[in-house]
């Protein structure tokens, strides 16, 4: 290496060991920021609406623990709120039962059925805002039985850069969405997730079934067990993130690009299955997974 190739990359690495140390430190404001926020939250009683995804589990680790430093168990008011919705798959609130369980939360289960009571079973392109308010809604009925001002949920920063008619339901009844506030990312929650020791730091996210279909496409209980179904069988194989994109009678495959050879070992099995499900062409999304793949052109 010539004395000034040498010099070059000293400095590059400078640069590169700089830019470690603001990212470093911007995430450590920004956790000083949210624990502060959730720890006021905490202190007067919260409701978190709790999936059990990472998203919502971090916030309730950092309310049960910010609770438990200014405050005995008696006088800590601090709940997580699961909806047993059947557009998510059945498996999702026994995982929500379980983390709870780990994080040492007071949980409630609230069945609801949002196909019939939210107006969204043609799967309109403001499904999510009419979802989100009917879910809040109730949440919003609990809180006030309880005496309870503050509902947290789990948006975060990534979220206010995409298609989520769902946050101007949010705002309207007045949800705490800290993770956003304090400017939390993905990557940002998966980290600090990963810091408590949390179970879910690495569990691939899990939106509602509707999402795999194109709006305007009328949405029945029978076509998202389908859905459910085939995601389920796939994941069987070892992929991490899986959705399948209904284009009846084509289903559209989305997986990591990284795992295209892990899908492509097991085509005949997958297309078989897929088959036996009633879906005629089998294909693979080329792109690999996104996440908002049906909200292209919205």
């Amino acid at each position: 290496m010539t004395e000034r190739n040498k010099k070059e990359n000293d400095l590059s690495m400078k640069a590169y060991e700089r830019k470690r140390a603001i990212s470093a430190a911007g995430y450590e404001e920004k956790k000083a920021r949210l624990k502060k926020q959730v720890q006021a939250y905490a202190e007067e009683g919260c409701i978190v609406a709790f999936s059990g995804g990472v998203d919502s589990s971090l916030l309730l680790k950092l309310a049960c623990e910010s609770a438990g430093e200014t405050l005995c168990p008696a006088q800590a008011r601090i709940y997580a709120v699961t909806m047993q919705t059947r557009l998510h798959p059945v498996c999702e609130i026994e995982h929500a039962k379980k983390v709870a369980e780990e994080i040492g939360a007071s949980h409630r289960i609230i069945p609801v059925d949002e196909l019939a009571e939210a107006g969204i079973s043609k799967n309109p392109t403001d499904r999510c805002f009419l979802c989100k308010k009917h879910l809040f809604t109730k949440i919003l009925q609990v809180a006030e039985q309880r005496g309870i001002r503050n509902i947290l949920e789990g948006t975060n920063e990534d979220d206010l850069h995409v298609y989520r008619p769902g946050l101007k339901a949010l705002r309207e009844l007045g949800i705490i969405s800290p993770l956003a506030d304090a400017g939390f990312t993905k990557a940002d929650i998966r980290r600090l997730a990963e810091e408590y020791g949390l179970s879910v730091s690495d569990r691939p996210a899990m939106p509602c079934l509707a999402t795999r279909f194109p709006y305007g496409t009328g949405l029945s209980y029978e076509k998202l067990k389908k859905v459910e179904q085939g995601e389920d069988y796939l994941k069987s194989f070892g992929l991490y993130n899986v959705r399948l994109r209904i284009h009846d009678p084509i289903v559209r495959i989305e997986v990591n690009q990284e795992e295209f050879p892990l899908l492509l070992q097991h085509r005949r099995a997958v297309t078989g299955y897929l088959k036996k499900l009633g879906y005629s062409y089998i294909t693979l999304d080329l792109e690999g997974f996104r996440s908002g793949s049906m909200d292209i052109g919205i």
